[in-house]
């Protein structure tokens, strides 16, 4: 009876068509799965070509030095005042080594869209590599340049990184380098360097 069974479903047409049309949706799946692959590294590639870093979609360095070159010509032709901040996330080794390198590219997404949201739209944000970030803050002079890296690492420090099991807190350590007429590339990032050692925590 139960061979008789088998042989029926076996010779039943819309059985048949049934598993041809499941293969067809499981092959037209991996092809999917495929070209998303692909996609996918495709875009990767495009945010390499356009100057993004391909973790936080900021600015990579080559594309924040071509930006700080206009910024300090703009300053040098109209003398218009403008800042670079550089912002360090003082716990991603803390990240890595307590919940994981997923925990630890979450926590530099995190910091880099809250980075995102404080700026104005014609401002440049940028990953220099590891948990380190630079601003490039148009007509602001050295008061007000740290006035805003003072309200980004409260900022930071008052938004916890969401883990799902559990919310993690990030602080972050800032520094400013006014850029004046007559600077240039070289001088700022000196200076930016040397600011380094009168940094604020918070």
């Amino acid at each position: 009876m139960t061979r008789r069974n088998d042989e029926s479903a076996e010779s039943d047409p819309h059985a048949q068509d049934a598993r041809e049309a499941l293969q067809r949706l499981n092959d037209e799946n991996a092809l999917l799965r495929a070209a998303l692959a692909e996609a996918r590294a495709q875009i990767g590639e495009a945010e390499e070509q356009a100057g993004l870093d391909p973790l936080t979609a900021l600015a990579d360095t080559r594309h924040f030095r071509n930006e700080l070159e206009r910024v300090v010509t703009q300053a040098a032709r109209h003398g218009i005042p403008a800042a670079m901040i550089s912002v360090d996330v003082d716990d991603l080794k803390a990240v890595n080594e307590g919940h994981g390198r997923v925990a630890g590219d979450a926590a530099l997404r995190h910091v880099a869209r809250l980075l995102k949201s404080l700026i104005r739209s014609s401002d440049i944000a940028a990953r220099n590599g590891g948990g380190a970030f630079s601003l490039l803050l148009d007509h602001l002079d050295a008061d007000s340049a740290l006035d805003t890296a003072e309200r980004i690492a409260r900022y930071v420090a008052a938004h916890k990184l969401d883990l799902g099991h559990t919310q993690v807190k990030l602080t972050v350590t800032v520094s400013c380098a006014t850029i004046m007429p007559g600077d240039s590339v070289e001088e700022v990032l000196r200076r930016a360097a040397r600011n380094r050692e009168r940094v604020k925590e918070f």
